[in-house]
């Protein structure tokens, strides 16, 4: 479904990624597992058409999609959960969730249907439709922010940090939710630092270091390795 093949990308003259190749089947959970400032954020950036490639090439279900807009990528059903979140504080959660079927404006049963799939995932959310998002809980915003991306029709979901900042019963949730957004057939790219519970959902991994794929198989050999154990133990 997704392909990369030696992307190198800079920041300014520094490479921040160095020949970067993976790719990611359709219907697998894939685990990006790095050291801050290993080049995940920028990986993701990249494939979402915010950052440009220096050099290198990237495949979405088989067609070129190296440095295209950003809104076409996501039309192409390539979706991106920032880290962060970003939600639109101001709005309803209702809104927000609106905000994320715009290129879909048109298609207003899809939208209701979205509307209420979403609801089925996050019934908090559904609780919370008119409140101002910008007072939901942490654990709420993420949720949001994962129901606005699915609001897009994603066919590969990228998501960096879900766990970022959020108390245990909130990761156990996304996580639990991730999981059966799988099972129900979304292929997902999860860029994250709590190694074990992304390894435990994952198909498979990759660890990035300095900008480098360093090494990459299923969880059970990535949690034997010197790799994982150095960042465990960092």
């Amino acid at each position: 479904m997704l392909k990369i093949k030696k992307l190198t990308v800079h920041y300014g003259p520094l490479p921040a990624l160095k020949e970067v190749s993976l790719d990611i089947d359709q219907g697998e959970i894939i685990a990006l597992i790095g050291p801050n400032r290993a080049g995940k954020t920028t990986l993701l950036l990249t494939l979402s058409g915010i950052l440009e490639t220096t050099e290198g090439r990237i495949y979405f279900e088989e067609e070129d999609i190296t440095n295209l807009n950003p809104h076409h990528i996501v039309s192409k059903g390539l979706i991106h959960v920032p880290q962060g979140r970003h939600i639109f504080p101001t709005l309803s959660v209702l809104d927000n969730l609106l905000m994320g079927a715009y290129t879909k404006r048109k298609e207003k049963q899809a939208i209701e249907r979205g509307i209420e799939d979403v609801y089925q995932l996050f019934p908090k959310l559904s609780e919370r439709k008119n409140q101002r998002a910008g007072t939901l809980s942490g654990g709420e915003q993420q949720m949001l922010a994962i129901g606005r991306s699915l609001m897009a029709k994603p066919e590969l979901l990228m998501l960096d940090e879900p766990s970022l900042g959020l108390a245990p019963r909130f990761v156990e949730e996304i996580f639990t939710t991730l999981k059966k957004m799988n099972q129900n057939g979304l292929t997902l790219f999860i860029v994250e630092q709590e190694i074990h519970l992304t390894l435990s959902i994952s198909h498979r991994g990759y660890v990035l270091r300095n900008g480098r794929i360093i090494k990459e198989g299923p969880p059970s050999l990535l949690l034997d390795s010197q790799e994982i154990k150095d960042l465990l133990f960092a």
